[in-house]
């Protein structure tokens, strides 16, 4: 060592800005069941087979038939908004 000292950087943080409000209160995080992958996939397979019937119906009888809770895997789209739109569920 030479006996010089470094010369000290100084950074200022700033505070964290306020966002203003928006609508409504963001939804918690749902986290993400490892099934929800699948009924989506068996959800394509139907639409693909069957004609008849609109996409929430064919979703909601996946759903049932795996006896995964419709609230919960609707809470997980509505976060996902691009899988809504793709759906075209855009509106519910």
């Amino acid at each position: 060592m030479s006996g010089r000292q470094r010369a000290k950087t100084v950074v200022r943080l700033e505070e964290a800005r306020q966002s203003t409000p928006t609508q409504r209160a963001p939804t918690p995080p749902v986290e993400p069941d490892p099934l929800y992958g699948v009924v989506l996939l068996k959800t394509a397979m139907e639409l693909k087979r069957r004609q008849d019937g609109t996409v929430e119906d064919i979703l909601r009888g996946v759903l049932a038939r795996m006896r995964i809770p419709e609230a919960e895997f609707f809470a997980y789209l509505e976060q996902q908004g691009g899988l809504l739109q793709a759906l075209g569920m855009r509106g519910r």
